[in-house]
């Protein structure tokens, strides 16, 4: 097995190959050192207890300066340029407590209820849109990159004609090294152009809501205080792309992939479809089996002891969420979809103090529409092979080819 490839983005493409990968490293060498041309020497972690160990150890393992994989030579630029993305994935303490708490009452479950009929209500717009395709559609491309991000820009306060545009630079951002969704070639270059386009769109909602505020997220952006002061602008912008980004692509990703393993086990659809109670736990389940955010990286602050390993300051290690959602020790037939699988202790929206924001809502929509697919459409089947984006960091299907029949 050649670790290295954990950094080639193709490798991310091909799932089950990328498990068969996963699988030999969590069984043979758990804190394998990958040193991949083009990168910086790393650590793939790939056992659930170190995920979790390495996870509540923030103060030893730090986000900065290198929070995802990227090639060095970009790295060696953004070392030298100011910071084009200053998000709660590049911040450490004490500002991530400081930032992450600005919105953190928004996702929290009493804000939640607040919207959980429009959510329902929205989740019932896009299982009618799947019906007047006729019977057959591409579950992604027509309904699972569009539904979270209608919920996302709903709770932002981003009006619907604006989605397109949001999608297309969300796919940009996160498929940059995918041939079927970057912008051109997938160079520094490139991608400031895509931070440029975001930065360009919420400079002018800044200005709106500041004008005129609302009861929106978009609104607790613009308005928000540091020390008595408005935030900066590119933290504002910074926290706007985080949240519509990483607040639907990744939902949108453990939507399509859960489908897909429905389709792939029948009989826990059918368990499904028999006790409409047990969504929850297949919710859990589907983003357990998908885990769309497939690693973050920690650069440690001080020598560390791990296996046997000593991970070295200034060292990185790879979180690979992925691995150990499929952990041996910790999930029984991890590689067994189970809808009523409990406990389910996965780590797809990481752990410790960098835990997903928006985890509460992504099950919510998930849930609501699960519901509704099962309330109104039988007889799904695959009628072609299903995609997967091609990228280290955030990853899920890109296609999903479906035949079906309305109840």
């Amino acid at each position: 097995m050649d670790y290295n490839t954990l950094a080639d983005p193709r490798t991310y493409g091909n799932d089950p190959s990328l498990h068969e990968l996963m699988t030999h490293i969590r069984q043979h060498d758990p804190v394998a050192y990958v040193d991949a041309a083009s990168f910086r020497p790393f650590y793939a972690i790939s056992k659930h207890a170190d995920i979790i160990e390495i996870s509540r150890r923030h103060d030893i393992f730090i986000n900065a300066p290198r929070p995802v994989l990227i090639e060095k030579a970009i790295e060696e630029a953004m070392a030298n340029q100011p910071a084009a993305l200053r998000t709660l994935i590049h911040m450490d303490e004490p500002d991530h407590k400081v930032f992450r708490g600005l919105t953190q009452d928004w996702f929290m479950p009493a804000n939640l209820k607040k919207v959980d009929a429009k959510v329902e209500s929205i989740a019932e717009a896009f299982i009618d849109r799947l019906l007047a395709t006729g019977g057959e559609c591409d579950f992604v491309n027509d309904i699972a990159v569009w539904y979270p991000l209608r919920v996302i820009m709903m709770i932002l306060g981003v009006p619907e004609k604006d989605e397109a545009l949001m999608l297309k630079l969300t796919q940009e951002l996160f498929g940059a090294n995918d041939p079927d969704m970057q912008r051109a070639a997938p160079t520094e270059e490139e991608r400031n152009k895509t931070l440029f386009d975001f930065f360009n769109f919420f400079s002018q909602i800044t200005a709106e809501r500041r004008a005129n505020p609302g009861d929106d997220v978009a609104t607790t952006i613009a308005n928000a205080q540091i020390n008595g002061e408005l935030i900066g602008d590119l933290e504002a912008m910074s926290y706007y792309i985080i949240v519509a980004t990483a607040g639907h692509d990744t939902t949108s990703s453990s939507t399509a992939g859960g489908l897909l393993a429905l389709l792939q086990h029948p009989e826990e659809m059918q368990k499904l479809r028999n006790d409409p109670s047990l969504l929850p736990l297949a919710v859990d389940e589907a983003i357990r089996w998908v885990t769309p955010v497939k690693h973050f990286m920690r650069t440690a602050t001080e020598d560390y002891e791990l296996r046997g390993k000593t991970i070295k300051a200034g060292e990185s290690v790879m979180l690979m969420y992925a691995s150990g959602n499929r952990d041996e020790d910790v999930f029984d037939e991890p590689f067994k979809f189970k809808a009523d699988r409990r406990p389910n202790k996965h780590v797809a929206f990481g752990h410790g103090a960098h835990h997903c924001l928006g985890h509460l809502l992504a099950k919510m929509e998930m849930r609501a529409l699960y519901k509704t697919l099962l309330e109104k459409v039988q007889d799904i089947e695959l009628i072609g092979e299903p995609a997967w984006v091609q990228s280290q960091f955030v990853s899920g299907l890109k296609t999903l080819p479906i035949r079906f029949t309305a109840s």
